[in-house]
C-alpha cells in the first residue's frame, strides 16, 4: 500500500483545474438524471394516465426507481474500465450516455399518441440512465479524492456531493421555472420536453471538459508502476469482502435519506399536504441551495474531526426526529412543510460532506473504482432508487400519511450499527 507522498507531483494549478472540471461534470451528469424525478407530477400524467391518481404516481416512481435497476450493472461495467484503463475515459463515456438517454426522454411519445409503448420506452431510456448513474458515483468520488492533498480528502471529496446536490438543484430550478412560466397547458403539451432536451448540452458540455482531464496522481503512479488490477471486480470480491459490505451497510442511510428528502418531499407535499405544485418545487429547491452550501463545511470539518462522528450524528438525527418532521411536513402549513425539510437537508448535510472520503479510505486505489461502486450502487438500486415508490407505495396500503419516516428511521438505525463497527480512516494515508 502506498501513500499519497509517492505518487506523481502535481502543480496546484493542475490540481485545482482538475478538481473544477470534474466538479462541473458532475454537476451535469446528475442534472439529466434528476430532472425526471421533479417532473413526476407532469409524467405521470402523459405516461401512466389512471383513475387514481396515486396509482399514476406510484408507476412514474416506479420507472424512477427502475433507472436504480441498471447502477449495480454501470458500477461493474465501467469500475472496471475505470480501474483497468483510467478515471477520465470512463468518466467521460458515462457522461455522454446519460446525455444522449436524456434527450431521448425529451423525445418521447406520450400514452395518448402510442399507448402502452410509451412507458416501454420511458422504462428503456432510464435503464440507460441507470447504467451511466452507476458507472458516475464511484468514479467521480474516486477521481476527487484521489487529487486531494493529504488531510483534505474530506473538503475535496465533499465537493463530489456538492456537485451531485448542484445537478438536483439544477434540476429543481428547471423544473420550478417551467412551471412558473408555463400554464399547466403550455407544461403538458410541450413544456415537459425541454429540460430534458436541453440535458443534452449541458451532458456535452460536461463530457467535453472531462476528455480534457488529467488523470489522478494515486492512478498514475499504479499505472507507471505496472501495478494496475487486470481483474479489478474479481480481486474486489475476493480481497475486499468485507469493506464492499461494509460499503453498502454505510449507504443504507446515505441514500434513504437523499432520495426521501431531497426527490421524495416535493411530490410528498403535493399529494398529502395539498401545497401548489409550484410552491412544493420551490421549497424544495430553497432547501437544496442550503444543502450544497453547508456539504464542504461538513466535509471540512470531517478533516479534523474525523468522518465517523458526523456520519453517525446524521444517523441519530434521522432516527430520532423522522417522525416528527414527517407529522410537520404533512400539516398543509407551508411554513412547517418549509422547516421540515429544512431540517431534513441540514441533518442530511454532514454525513453528505463526509461520506465520499470515508467510501474511497476502505479500497486500494487499484480496485477503488468497481468495489466503492458496486457497494453503493446495490444499496442505492434496492433502497435508494426505489425510496420514493416505497413511501408512497407505504401510505398507500396503510392508509398512514407518516408511514414513510419509519423507513427513513429504520435505514438510520442500521447504517449506525454498521458505523459503529468501523475505524475511523480520516488520518491515515491513503492506500
Amino acid at each position: 500500500m502506498s501513500s499519497i507522498n509517492a505518487e506523481p507531483k502535481v502543480t496546484e494549478g493542475r490540481r485545482r483545474a482538475a478538481i473544477v472540471a470534474g466538479v462541473i461534470g458532475n454537476v451535469l451528469e446528475w442534472y439529466d438524471f434528476a430532472v425526471y424525478g421533479f417532473l413526476v407530477s407532469t409524467i405521470s400524467h402523459l405516461f401512466f394516465p389512471a383513475g387514481d391518481p396515486i396509482v399514476s404516481i406510484l408507476l412514474t416512481f416506479a420507472v424512477f426507481g427502475v433507472g436504480f435497476v441498471m447502477r449495480p450493472v454501470g458500477s461493474i461495467l465501467f469500475g472496471i474500465y475505470g480501474d483497468r484503463y483510467g478515471r477520465r475515459k470512463a468518466l467521460s463515456a458515462v457522461i455522454f450516455l446519460m446525455a444522449l438517454s436524456t434527450l431521448a426522454i425529451g423525445l418521447l411519445p406520450t400514452y395518448p399518441q402510442v399507448g402502452v409503448l410509451a412507458p416501454l420506452l420511458l422504462v428503456i431510456t432510464r435503464l440507460i440512465q441507470g447504467l451511466s448513474a452507476g458507472g458516475e458515483w464511484g468514479g467521480s468520488t474516486a477521481y476527487l479524492v484521489e487529487f486531494a492533498k493529504e488531510g483534505r480528502r474530506g473538503f475535496v471529496g465533499s465537493w463530489q456531493q456538492v456537485s451531485v446536490g448542484a445537478g438536483f438543484l439544477l434540476g429543481s430550478a428547471t423544473a420550478a421555472l417551467f412551471n412558473a412560466i408555463l400554464t399547466p397547458e403550455e407544461l403538458m403539451s410541450w413544456g415537459w420536453r425541454v429540460p430534458f432536451i436541453l440535458g443534452l448540452f449541458v451532458g456535452l458540455l460536461g463530457a467535453y471538459l472531462r476528455w480534457g482531464l488529467d488523470d489522478t496522481p494515486a492512478y498514475t503512479r499504479i499505472e507507471q508502476s505496472g501495478e494496475v488490477a487486470q481483474s479489478p471486480l474479481a480481486e474486489a470480491i475476493t480481497q475486499y469482502p468485507r469493506e464492499t459490505l461494509t460499503a453498502f451497510g454505510i449507504t443504507l442511510h446515505n441514500t434513504v435519506a437523499y432520495y426521501i428528502a431531497l426527490i421524495y418531499m416535493t411530490g410528498y407535499m403535493v399529494t398529502v399536504s395539498k401545497l401548489p405544485q409550484p410552491t412544493a418545487l420551490w421549497i424544495g429547491t430553497i432547501c437544496l441551495a442550503v444543502f450544497v452550501v453547508l456539504i464542504p463545511f461538513m466535509g471540512a470539518l470531517s478533516d479534523r474531526i474525523g468522518r465517523k462522528p458526523l456520519l453517525m450524528a446524521s444517523c441519530v438525527g434521522y432516527a430520532l426526529l423522522g417522525y416528527p418532521l414527517f407529522v410537520m411536513a404533512s400539516s398543509g402549513d407551508v411554513t412547517k412543510a418549509f422547516i421540515a425539510q429544512l431540517l431534513m437537508v441540514v441533518m442530511l448535510a454532514p454525513y453528505a460532506g463526509a461520506c465520499p472520503a470515508a467510501y474511497s479510505e476502505l479500497f486500494p486505489t487499484r480496485v477503488r473504482y468497481t468495489a466503492l461502486s458496486i457497494g453503493y450502487n446495490t444499496a442505492v438500486a434496492i433502497f435508494g432508487g426505489f425510496a420514493p415508490f416505497i413511501a408512497t407505495f407505504l401510505i398507500r396500503e396503510t392508509g398512514n400519511p407518516l408511514s414513510p419516516s419509519f423507513y427513513v428511521i429504520a435505514a438510520a438505525v442500521i447504517t449506525f450499527i454498521v458505523l459503529t463497527r468501523i475505524k475511523e480512516t480520516a488520518f491515515k494515508p491513503l492506500q
